[in-house]
Formats: structure tokens, C-alpha cells, sequence
């Protein structure tokens, strides 16, 4: 059976036109009401990395946000939204995003993830910590918003799911994951099975390029899409972004693990065409590595020439924000100096994604930023030589 992903047009965050467009991509779907009953408490999930405006296209915009839960409420539900951001606290982030303005405006109440259940996983994960209010909620809306992203290169529906992880936890399992991407990507995909959204509504009037998910560029594309399988959702995601499938960590693990949805030929495209969009292929991180396809001996005999790593800015001002994120441990600031122990230093980017003033640059060595100009000519060419406008590379 194919999975159906919906996609619609929308340039504007403007109130009524928004809601129309969430209605008519919903429509397809069944609307609102195939996924939520009378009574049921539904959770709203956002991304909430950071405490950043709106336009800075870091957080789910929060006129979708209100546009959703009064969609809920209509239906009958009880709306709840929450998140466990990576900086800022909860409240902060609400604020500076929006997000508790729209709670406000349409009545819905905000949970903060703090509280935590241990889950029993089904896959290599086996004991799993999520937010109690995450777990014990009836169903889950997820409202990701379309970014690129340092480690896994896009972050979408799957990605955003990882909010689920209290704040406290997270580190411990980028830790687990190491520098293993396809490690972290079975994460994730783990953490979605065991408790599947029931819809997704991604964000991508206006997307983010570049060293996202929280330093980058805002780019206007002017989409929303939807469907009931995040991982069928970021596959076409992933075509709109341009982003070639060989450079997915997430789209490559569900495809080994045989996951409805992980390739195109499964999914039923709905709504407006990808055509239309015009959309050139996303800005990457700058100094996204070229591991992926290399045998393991190789990757971890090449790993200091074949990835970047973090070295810190002329902007930095030592708020210590980079050290204490940091996962291994490996940021340390003595004599008003900030340093960083490459060789303990895992590539997870949680000092780049969380750095308030962007102060946290990346260093390339010669055989990296010959490799990365190879493979940009390589996909150009198979861009160029594709019949369809973005195909994805699987």
C-alpha cells in the first residue's frame, strides 16, 4: 500500500491564509477529524531548538502551531504542545518563538518535558527515556519545520522526533551514538516506531540552508506538506530540499531497515507538484564530511582528514554554553581561552547547534575540502544528467 504524502502551496504566514492551506492539504488525508476524536488529548510537537524569532526559521512557526490546535480543538481534542529544547529552557523558547503566544490565543496549554518514562524498545535500543507527557498523551501531532542540519544533513519529521528525549538525557545518547551517524539515525528511527505520530505537518513556508538546524540561512520555499509515516514525509521532503540520498543517515538506515515509506517508489504524491516549487537544491552544512559509503576501517583510520572539526570564532565571549552541551566533555575554558580536544571530540555539532552568538566555526583539512569539491562536481553531474528536476539518489 503507498503512503501518501500530501504537499500544498503556501507563501505566507498570514492567519487566514495559512489555515485555509492547512485545510486544503489536509483534505486528502481525510482532514483533521480521521486523526483526532472527542476527547482525545492530543500533544503538538514543534520544534523548539532555541529561544529565536520566528524569522529566523529555527522553530516551527507559531501561527502553524495555532492554526493546528484550533484545527484539534474543532475536532474535539484537547491540545497540549511541548518539547524538550536544546538551549534556553522550555519558557524561553516559547516565548522568544511565539509558540506561548498562540497557546494563548487558542487556549491550548504547554507542557514542559521534564518529567521522564523509561520505555522498552524493540530494536538495538533497548531501554529508551522519553517525556511522560510525550508517552502518556492519546496522540501525537508533529509539526517539524524543514532545516538543514550539521550532523545529519536535513531535519525534518524523524529528526524532530528526538525532542521526545528529555533535555538531561540527550547527551548521553549522542554519546552512545558516538560518531557513527548511521548509529544516531537508528536512534531516532527507534524512537519514532515506539510511538508513531499519527499525522505530520511540516513547516516549510519558510525552510533554513546552510549550518542548520540553528545557524543557518532562512530560504522562503513556500510549502506545507503532510502524511500520517515521517519517514514517507522526509523522503519527499528531501526532494524538495534537492538533497541527495547518499548524504541522508536517516533515509539510508530506514531504507535498511525496510521501513514503509523510505523509498520513492512506495510513496503516492498528492496536491501541488514538485515542479512548481522551482526550488534550487538547499545550501549544506559547510563542512559536512564525505564518510558516508566508506568501508568502517577506512572511516576510522580517515576520520581527522575526512571530517571537520569545531574551533572556536573571534565572536566568542565564553558564556560557557558550548562546554556545557557538549557531550564527551571535551570544551574546556582556562585562562580566558576556549579549547577543544579534537581527538576526543565526537563531530555530534551540539557546540555549533547551541552557540547563541554563532561563534563556533568549523576547520577543514586539504584532503576533506578536496573530497567535498569532488563530490559536489559528482552530483552536479548526476543532476544534470537526471530526467526529473530533484531526484534523490538512493
Amino acid at each position: 500500500m503507498a503512503e501518501k504524502v500530501c504537499i500544498g502551496r503556501c507563501d505566507t504566514y498570514e492567519y487566514p491564509l495559512l489555515r485555509e492551506a492547512v485545510v486544503s492539504l489536509l483534505r486528502p488525508l481525510g482532514g483533521i477529524e480521521a486523526f483526532v476524536g472527542r476527547g482525545d488529548r492530543v500533544l503538538l510537537k514543534p520544534n523548539m531548538l532555541a529561544p529565536k524569532p520566528p524569522e529566523a526559521a529555527v522553530t516551527t512557526h507559531p501561527v502553524l502551531v495555532r492554526v493546528v490546535a484550533e484545527l484539534v480543538m474543532a475536532a474535539g481534542g484537547e491540545v497540549l504542545i511541548g518539547d524538550s529544547p536544546g538551549l534556553g529552557g522550555f519558557r524561553r523558547v516559547a516565548e522568544r518563538s511565539g509558540i506561548r503566544r498562540a497557546a494563548e490565543e487558542c487556549g491550548a496549554r504547554l507542557v514542559p518535558f521534564d518529567d521522564i518514562v523509561e520505555v522498552q524498545g524493540t530494536g538495538v535500543f533497548r531501554r529508551i527515556a522519553v517525556a511522560r507527557a510525550y508517552w502518556e498523551v492519546d496522540k501525537i501531532i508533529n509539526l517539524p519545520k524543514l532545516k538543514t542540519h550539521e550532523m545529519m544533513t536535513m531535519t525534518c519529521a524523524v529528526k524532530n522526533l528526538f525532542g521526545a528525549v528529555v533535555g538531561s538525557e540527550k547527551p548521553a545518547w549522542h554519546l552512545k551514538a558516538g560518531t557513527s551517524r548511521e548509529q544516531f539515525a537508528r536512534l531516532l528511527l527507534e524512537i519514532y516506531l515506539l510511538k508513531k505520530p499519527v499525522l505530520n505537518i511540516v513547516d516549510a513556508v519558510w525552510a533554513m540552508e546552510g549550518n542548520g538546524p540553528g545557524n543557518g540561512d532562512p530560504l522562503p520555499v513556500g510549502a506545507i506538506l503532510a502524511g500520517v509515516n515521517p519517514v514517507a514525509v522526509d523522503t519527499v521532503a528531501a526532494r524538495l530540499a534537492g538533497i541527495p540520498g547518499d548524504l541522508l543517515p536517516v533515509e539510508r538506515e530506514a531504507v535498511r531497515m525496510g521501513l514503509p515509506g523510505s523509498r520513492w517508489e512506495e510513496i503516492e504524491l498528492t496536491g501541488t507538484g514538485l515542479e512548481t516549487f522551482g526550488q534550487r537544491p538547499f545550501k549544506l552544512p559547510a563542512g559536512l564530511d564525505v564518510q558516508f559509503g566508506l568501508p568502517r576501517f577506512l572511516k576510522k583510520a580517515l576520520r581527522n582528514h575526512l571530517t571537520p572539526w569545531p574551533a572556536v570564532s573571534e565572536r566568542c565571549v565564553l558564556c560557557g554554553v558550548c562546554r556545557d552541551a557538549c557531550p564527551p566533555g571535551v570544551i574546556t575554558i582556562k585562562n580566558s581561552a576556549l579549547s577543544v580536544d579534537t581527538g576526543r571530540c565526537i563531530r555530534c555539532w551540539c557546540c555549533r547547534e547551541l552557540c547563541p552568538h554563532d561563534a563556533m566555526e568549523q576547520r577543514r583539512g586539504l584532503l576533506l575540502r578536496v573530497a567535498s569539491a569532488l563530490g559536489r562536481r559528482r552530483r552536479s553531474r548526476q543532476a544534470s544528467s537526471s530526467s526529473e528536476p530533484r531526484g534523490i539518489s538512493r
